[in-house]
């Protein structure tokens, strides 16, 4: 019996700059607040581009933050956020480059510079650019209930 394993490439700087990213605060269960950010990119657009290979880039995301199944008991993907007064930068697992988060807000990063919990989202389906709450809950709910959502939980990383 061979049991095949796969290795997904985490994508650099040129993939992560056609990522779509929404931050948001919200209450959680006895009234703890909880950050969210959520990852997915633009439909493709780029030459050579495809639905196939932006889902690989975004599944070496996944694979590179440890990230698990939307339907599983999410894990502790680790302290991956790095914070420079008002820049969120997010080690989404490439050796060299992190990600810029953009727009998280004073309220997240005062969340998160407490040490309050970040549950982070990568979603496989493209997001549209400038989608607004609405868009982004529906979104969320389709890409949950399709097994198209992958989850952890981080943290900010002391220097």
């Amino acid at each position: 019996m061979t049991t095949e394993v796969s290795f997904r490439a985490v994508p650099g700087p040129g993939f992560v700059a056609g990522c779509q990213v929404a931050t948001w605060l919200a209450a959680g269960a006895l009234d703890a607040a909880v950050a969210y950010t959520l990852i997915g990119h633009a439909p493709p657009r780029r030459p050579g581009e495809t639905a196939e290979s932006v889902a690989a880039g975004l599944m070496g995301m996944v694979d590179g933050m440890g990230l698990r199944p939307a339907v599983e008991r999410v894990p502790i993907a680790g302290a991956r956020l790095i914070m420079r007064g008002p820049f969120v930068a997010l080690d989404y697992g490439h050796p060299e480059f992190v990600m810029r988060l953009p727009a998280t807000g004073s309220a997240w990063r005062r969340h998160v510079a407490a040490g309050g919990p970040v549950c982070l989202t990568v979603g496989l389906d493209p997001i549209p650019p400038g989608a607004g709450p609405d868009a982004v809950e529906a979104y969320l709910a389709r890409v949950a209930a399709t097994n198209r959502a992958y989850m952890g939980a981080t943290t900010v990383r002391n220097r």
